[in-house]
């Protein structure tokens, strides 16, 4: 898994390449995520991560319960935040070795 290195309006910079539009961010890679109607994506984490950390963009929004009581119930814990809090508190809790994934909406 990567660490995010930066964030502007619509980008994130992941291994020195700023990309644009919502990712996910897993031990599986980068991927696009195509926000918060997809499930399938965050589904497809079940097993390998143990917190999920949604940034919602510049503000915190609910996540709508078809997203989060799934993974809840398949005993992913999400954790929803703004998107800059988001990638910090991702980034920390990669360094230490835990095993969590990033899905996050730009600024």
């Amino acid at each position: 898994a990567q660490p995010v290195e930066g964030y502007g309006p619509g980008f994130f910079r992941i291994a020195g390449q700023p990309l644009s539009g919502p990712l996910c961010l897993s031990p599986k890679g980068v991927s696009d995520w195509a926000g918060l109607e997809d499930r399938d994506t965050l589904m497809a984490l079940v097993g390998e991560v143990d917190v999920i950390f949604v940034g919602t963009g510049a503000e915190i929004a609910h996540l709508p319960k078809a997203l989060q009581a799934p993974l809840e119930e398949a005993g992913v814990g999400v954790e929803v935040m703004n998107s800059p809090a988001a990638c910090r508190t991702y980034n920390v809790l990669l360094s230490e070795g835990r095993r969590v994934a990033l899905a996050v909406l730009p600024v």
